[in-house]
């Protein structure tokens, strides 16, 4: 009965692969421009990601800043009651267009985070220039080292008394859970498929 149902409407994890399908070519098509990138270059595209971002939803930020403050200078109730009402709003469409930008970017988000995975499998080491980030991170993890205004990440750390290395490139299947996960979706996948 249930192979007869399969076939009359066909198996929903196909389907939810073939619609999933799209992004894993994305990403694809981007990483030949994101693997040309060095170290400094990759770092640098979360702060381009962080910046479309706010540049989505500035106008919003602004009105609701502004509309914050008027509502921190009336003691009117009916008037703060309006004013929330508005921010409410503003808030649920710069949501929404904050949903709109991730989608855009994270083809692109995928393939630095995939290329990132690389360089740290084939180096024992990466070399950066040091942020305050680093720094601090330095401080607490010995796998961080701060030498004159680079930072230098090791690929292999301690994790609670287990040397680790990290070898691993993420493979499409991954991608694919962390899109439906990003989604707030629960992706469910089959041993083997490092999760």
């Amino acid at each position: 009965m249930l192979n007869f149902l399969k076939k009359i409407f066909g198996d929903k994890s196909a389907k939810d692969l073939k619609e999933l399908q799209p992004l894993i070519d994305k990403i694809k098509a981007v990483e030949p421009q994101i693997q040309n990138l060095n170290a400094n270059e990759l770092r640098a595209k979360t702060i381009e990601f962080k910046e479309r971002i706010a540049k989505g939803v500035e106008a919003e930020n602004k009105e609701i800043a502004e509309l914050k403050e008027q509502i921190e200078n009336t003691s009117d109730f009916s008037e703060k009651e309006a004013l929330y009402e508005r921010v409410d709003a503003l808030e649920k469409t710069a949501y929404e267009k904050t949903e709109k930008v991730l989608e855009d970017i994270l083809p692109e988000a995928y393939a630095v985070v995939r290329h990132t995975a690389k360089l740290f499998t084939e180096n024992k080491e990466i070399i950066v220039r040091a942020t305050e980030m680093d720094e601090a991170l330095a401080q607490k993890h010995a796998h961080v080292t701060i030498k004159g205004s680079d930072a230098i990440f090791q690929n292999s750390w301690d994790a609670a008394g287990n040397p680790i290395t990290w070898e691993m490139v993420h493979y499409d299947v991954q991608l694919i859970g962390g899109s439906v996960l990003h989604q707030g979706k629960i992706a469910e996948m089959a041993t083997g498929e490092g999760k």
